[in-house]
């Protein structure tokens, strides 16, 4: 008999975040593979993280099994195709399609990328930089708005990977993410391991990254694998999380107070067994990382509020 689907809200567990959300956990990607270990096991994780684009504009076997998924275990949704920072039109149907799925698997937010994945029509499949500008910043925040009044709800936007920055910028990738917030009220879903990837890639510190988010707007992190080429590191979502990155979750969910935290492992993925044996190693970084004093929650607001 199947087991009753698992409360979004565990009482033990801190959130810090100012819009009322949950701290889920520690959750896993929902990949193809472990679909049937999942449905027949019903293994005792927190929840799942899916992409959303493969569950919308398709029918059949992949909703009918997330379908059931659903009904065990809470359901996060994490999107590569938004392209907030493309000069293109907002999709309309898509945002549609991402509402609709959303309502279906009772998803408790939306998550996306601060990136733009082509223009002119043109898919490039691949998360592109932002240039950090105040141009930029309007560009984004006007599409923010859009999306957060089309979908009733706050968006939450990731910190990229890069490898290239832009001349023209004129403030971290912090700075502008912190800004955004601001005009926006949108929230943030912080991935560590893109930190760590980035700060070797450009040569800034980590801590100061940390430093600068406003952490009452995160409610989710991503931590993965990378490779380590030397001279710079590669995101692969591949492997192992490495020490440096758990250290640095461990520091960043206390300075945000609590908030879920996701393994990514998108290639070469393991039995699921040791997929969540490797997710549950947050929680020793977390409880060896120095408590930060909760930060202060305000009324959330959606829109141009600040």
């Amino acid at each position: 008999m199947p087991r009753p689907r698992r409360s979004a809200q565990p009482a033990a567990k801190p959130a810090g975040n100012r819009f009322g959300l949950p701290n889920l956990g520690i959750g896993v990607g929902l990949r193809t593979v472990h679909y049937a270990h999942v449905l027949e096991h019903q293994p005792d994780v927190d929840w799942f993280e899916i992409i959303s684009e493969n569950y919308m504009q398709t029918a059949g076997r992949p909703l009918h099994i997330l379908d059931q998924i659903a009904e065990r275990y809470p359901i996060v949704m994490h999107g590569v195709a938004l392209s907030i920072g493309t000069t293109d039109p907002l999709d309309l149907d898509y945002l549609r399609d991402l509402k609709r799925l959303r309502d279906r698997v009772r998803a408790p937010w939306l998550s996306d990328h601060l990136c733009w994945t082509g223009v002119a029509g043109r898919n490039s499949h691949d998360l592109l930089p932002m240039p950090y500008t105040d141009e930029a910043l309007r560009h984004v925040a006007s599409r923010v708005r859009q999306v957060q009044e089309f979908i009733g709800a706050p968006l939450f936007l990731e910190n990229p990977s890069t490898y290239v920055g832009f001349a023209a910028s004129t403030m971290t990738e912090w700075e502008f993410l912190s800004a955004l917030c601001s005009e926006t009220g949108c929230g943030l879903m912080i991935d560590v391991n893109n930190i760590y990837v980035s700060s070797r890639n450009h040569g800034f510190d980590p801590a100061d990254y940390l430093a600068g988010i406003p952490w009452d707007r995160v409610v989710q992190f991503h931590v993965a694998g990378h490779d380590d080429n030397g001279s710079h590191c590669v995101d692969t979502h591949i492997g192992p999380v490495t020490d440096p990155v758990w250290r640095l979750l461990g520091d960043a969910w206390q300075r945000a107070g609590g908030a879920a935290v996701l393994l990514e492992w998108d290639a070469q993925i393991p039995a699921f067994d040791v997929l969540h044996r490797e997710a549950l190693r947050a929680g020793t970084f977390i409880a060896d990382a120095a408590p930060r004093p909760r930060p202060r929650r305000r009324p959330a607001a959606v829109g141009g509020a600040r």
